[in-house]
């Protein structure tokens, strides 16, 4: 389990020959552990927990739609409330914003107000003729009208209209005017503040036109793909050319609409409110100009350094092109896992909830209600299932990446490509089920104690907003950054692991160990075909959110005499590039499976017989190509002579 033992001697690589179960102790571990979120799971069902919450319950311990125990030293609990299946509260709009709750006392009724009550003589009147009594327990209905206690144990008038939600059996107002109080709040905020009102109003005016914009990145993604699939040959020079222009051109475009709004705001005859939205956004275009050139002069420095690398990396995506030609279903992967996240966070989410309900009753005596509070070792649970979240969620993410590498290593190794499965995502995932959940559960733990505590510094961090102690925040501020840098970092080295995994099927600190020295001796060639490639990615994300931030100046630029672009374009540009992430980042896993295979390849092999290269003409071209130029070397960065990679099977 350790993953600094040497005792195993060094080893040729033996790329699907063997196959067997890798890292089983971590397998153990995470079963336990997965059995352990399933009994936090069941204790709430059983502590009555998941009921409380779906059935909801009153002030005083019953649950709504059930007949209750009796708790000691509350008088109106154990009390039958089969017929009362609905919780009401008597002010809905008491809330406490800080603790996320609601402060109102609340009661177990057999029916909601449909219409508004304003009277005292309107709840008695409800209470008789439907059975349902929206004052407290201990005064009938009769008394409504009369009783000295009516002003605290009624609801407050006028009672708006509610019905119940279907599921969660609660009674919610339907008339926003509930919310009344909270509304004032929010607008005499926002009235305060000038700057954010006109930034709200310039999204809500703008609406229609971030929805368009979206679904221009959302094609644009889907356009990419295509390119990246058929035409992956010209791709490196169509996003070269289109990059340079529209970068150059995104800039120009940025300071001629700053020179023209600048001299707009200096000789319209606009309002006073018209003045500061035109002054916001001719700041805005200043800030946008000037980053825009910045990004630019950097940009165009790059490719003019890594204009030599252009060959290798239109090789490198002409193999990937064909990869997704061979294996279509690679470009639903990120589907697959987004629905497994969504299922999990919805369960995490539905468990959380129930522990917020689960524990022992507990009167508060200040306020005299019931809440349900662990204690003792039982309020750990929490954060167990905290850990839980990380690590699950981690799991899926890295079961994502041993499937896709199981494919494309299952590829890049079959000779004959007829030979291939006929579905070979569907292959390796049941491989990676089969052999290498061990593997996966341990990668993803390690990502896991990284970003814990990283979470950790950031939730002190945010607490440390506004305090004196600069140099604790700064300290701080420090230590997440570095924890960031440590966690993209492993996060890299876990995907070469994987890869390892799926060519020897060894465990992960085998194969770690494995992937870090063959990247290693093979340092300046895999660094070249790395940067380039995730480069040549990045390029194409670049190329989607500026051409949907274009298209968004342009529409927004129609509307700049009332709307503020500031929040609108940076809403359009964060999707565009999420967007552009979701799609690309499958082509980008498949490009580094294919850095290792490629370094793998070359360094166990040479072209001549019994020793012939796996990979693709393409890439043998560039090799060629390469050694005629001097700038390749059989076994490069190690200086050894290749030994021959065993010609075991074939396929997977």
């Amino acid at each position: 389990m350790g993953c600094c033992s040497s005792t195993e001697s060094k080893r040729d690589w033996k790329p699907l020959e063997d196959r067997s179960c890798t890292d089983i102790p971590w397998l153990i571990i995470f079963a336990l552990f997965c059995i352990g979120m399933l009994c936090i799971c069941g204790f709430a069902i059983a502590t009555g927990a998941a009921s409380r919450l779906i059935s909801g319950y009153d002030s005083y311990g019953n649950t709504c739609g059930k007949n209750n125990s009796k708790i000691e030293g509350v008088p109106l609990s154990g009390r039958d409330m089969t017929e009362n299946k609905y919780v009401f509260f008597l002010d809905p709009c008491n809330l406490d914003f800080i603790n996320r709750k609601i402060k109102s006392v609340a009661l177990c009724v057999s029916k909601c107000p449909g219409a508004e009550l304003t009277t005292y003589s309107d709840l008695k009147q409800f209470a008789l003729s439907n059975g349902s009594h929206l004052c407290s327990y201990d005064i009938s209905p009769t008394r409504y009208t009369s009783s000295s206690e009516r002003y605290t144990k009624c609801p407050k008038l006028p009672v708006p209209p509610s019905k119940s939600v279907p599921l969660l059996h609660r009674c919610v107002p339907v008339d926003i005017g509930c919310y009344a109080e909270f509304a004032q709040g929010f607008i005499t905020f926002v009235s305060d503040n000038s700057v954010l009102r006109r930034v709200i109003t310039g999204v809500m005016a703008s609406k229609e036109i971030i929805m368009g914009l979206c679904v221009l990145a959302l094609v644009l993604s889907l356009i990419m793909m295509v390119v990246i699939r058929y035409i992956s040959k010209v791709l490196v020079w169509i996003l070269t050319v289109l990059v340079i222009i529209g970068s150059i051109g995104g800039t120009a475009v940025l300071w001629w609409l700053y020179v023209d709004h600048r001299k707009a705001l200096n000789n319209s005859t606009l309002s006073v409110f018209g003045k500061e939205v035109a002054s916001d956004n001719v700041k805005a275009l200043l800030v946008y100009s000037i980053g825009a050139t910045i990004f630019t002069v950097i940009l165009l420095l790059v490719m003019f350094f890594m204009r030599k690398r252009v060959a290798l990396t239109i090789s490198l995506f002409h193999v990937a092109g064909k990869v997704f030609v061979h294996l279509p279903l690679l470009a639903l992967q990120p589907f697959w896992t987004f629905l497994c996240l969504m299922l999990f966070w919805v369960y995490w989410i539905a468990v959380l909830l129930a522990l917020g309900t689960s524990g022992t009753a507990v009167k508060n005596n200040t306020t005299g209600v019931v809440e349900y509070k662990m204690q003792g070792p039982l309020q750990y649970m929490v954060w167990y299932h905290v850990v839980g979240l990380i690590w699950i969620s981690e799991f899926i993410l890295a079961f994502q990446q041993m499937t896709i590498a199981g494919a494309v290593v299952t590829y890049y190794f079959t000779r004959n490509k007829s030979q291939l499965p006929a579905t070979p995502i569907i292959s390796s995932m049941i491989r990676s089920i089969r052999y290498h959940l061990g593997t996966v559960a341990k990668g993803s733990f390690i990502i896991t104690i990284v970003k814990i505590p990283r979470l950790i510094l950031m939730y002190i961090h945010s607490q440390l907003k506004g305090k004196e102690n600069a140099c604790a925040r700064c300290m701080l501020k420090a230590c997440v950054c570095c924890l960031w840098c440590l966690e993209k970092c492993l996060t890299y080295l876990n995907q070469n692991a994987y890869t390892a995994t799926a060519i020897n099927s060894t465990s992960f600190c085998t194969s770690a160990r494995e992937a870090f020295l063959i990247l290693v001796e093979n340092a300046l060639r895999v660094a070249a075909i790395n940067t380039v490639g995730d480069f040549v990615l990045f390029l194409g994300k670049v190329l989607i959110v500026s051409c949907t931030a274009f298209a968004g100046i342009l529409a927004l630029n129609y509307q700049k005499d009332y709307t503020v672009w500031v929040l609108p374009l940076l809403i359009v540009c964060l999707f565009a590039y999420l967007v552009a992430h979701c799609f690309l980042s499958v082509f980008e896993n498949v490009v580094d499976v294919l850095f290792l295979c490629f370094a793998v390849d070359s360094k166990y092999n040479d072209g001549t017989p019994g020793r012939e290269f796996y990979m693709d003409k393409a890439l043998m071209e560039y090799i060629e190509n390469s050694k005629k130029a001097g700038l390749y070397k059989a076994g490069d960065g190690d200086g050894k002579e290749m030994k021959p990679m065993t010609r075991g099977g074939t396929s997977a």
